[in-house]
């Protein structure tokens, strides 16, 4: 018995140590033109990075810089004199907390009436069978190819029809659906399962419960994407708000820079002033995108998933 153990511990011993003694595997090495092509990838997206976020880093550099350093070193990225007076400007001497508000107020509103809106729309053309479906369909196409200034003069004229002109009624109404919203929820609920919607009407939930509780739900990556692209577009909208109002009570964050930049609140270039604005109103959709930004969805690849 002890000779068998023995023999056992002296074979275990001698396999560890033939284990121990064979070599590591080698990795494999990337080939040298492999390498050399990474690099180069690696080395062009740095540079086009670079030359997408060198003017917003200029912008910041410049909104801590005086009147006359901002006018003679404008592309410095260095200030002469590092100074906090623009900012301390912008809640003094101009309304600039009421801008905030008013985009605030506006773009909360505008994004939760496109996602509802765009929703029900979405839904309605990927489910519901009715005559003319189809032309719908491509009329929402069609939108998508007009440029938005072409709608701008006819935009103004139906605002003062309505009575609605220079009032918040006449910023948000215009704004609570858009035709590529829509195009993005019904291409997402094609995806989903008709079978899925069965099985709820077997339960006795009716057309809008089943859309709201069963098939809204499921559409989770397509809201997401859709929140996103409606706050960035109604926070950073100008044109509509141009032709929608003209009490400067109602000035959004784009209208208020804008004013600075045309000269309106003030004499001198206020290069200072307008680059510290512009900062301050970039902060919200980048804190956005970085938060969200993963969750981002390629409509078709979505649609495939779903």
């Amino acid at each position: 018995m002890t000779d068998l153990s023995t023999r056992a511990v002296v074979t275990a011993d001698g396999d560890a140590g033939a284990a121990s003694a064979r070599p590591a595997p080698r990795r494999r090495r990337t080939p040298a033109k492999v390498r050399a092509g990474l690099w180069t990838s690696y080395l062009i997206l740095i540079g086009l990075a670079l030359i997408y976020i060198y003017p917003f880093i200029l912008s910041v550099a410049g909104s801590f810089k005086t009147d006359a350093d901002a006018t003679q070193n404008g592309l410095s990225l260095l200030p002469e004199t590092v100074t906090f007076a623009a900012y301390e400007r912008l809640f003094t001497d101009v309304p600039f907390p009421l801008w905030f508000g008013n985009t605030v107020f506006i773009t909360v509103i505008v994004t939760l009436g496109r996602v509802f809106f765009d929703s029900l729309a979405g839904y309605a053309l990927s489910r519901l069978k009715f005559r003319g479906r189809t032309f719908v369909f491509l009329f929402f196409i069609g939108v998508l190819a007009v440029p938005g200034v072409v709608l701008l003069i006819p935009r103004f004229l139906i605002l003062q029809q309505l009575g609605i002109y220079d009032t918040y009624a006449g910023m948000i109404i215009p704004l609570l659906s858009t035709a590529a919203g829509v195009f993005i929820m019904k291409q997402f609920f094609d995806s989903i399962p008709v079978s899925i919607e069965e099985a709820a009407r077997i339960d006795g939930a009716g057309q809008f419960r089943t859309f709201w509780s069963v098939v809204l739900p499921m559409a989770r990556p397509a809201l997401i994407t859709l929140i996103i692209l409606s706050f960035q577009g109604s926070w950073n909208e100008l044109q509509h708000f141009i032709v929608s109002r003209q009490s400067p009570e109602l000035n959004t964050l784009t209208t208020g820079v804008a004013s600075l930049v045309s000269g309106q609140l003030g004499s001198g270039n206020q290069f200072p002033l307008q680059l510290a604005a512009a900062v301050l109103m970039t902060i919200p959709v980048a804190v956005l995108f970085f938060v969200f930004q993963r969750r981002i969805m390629n409509t078709t690849a979505g649609a495939e998933k779903g």
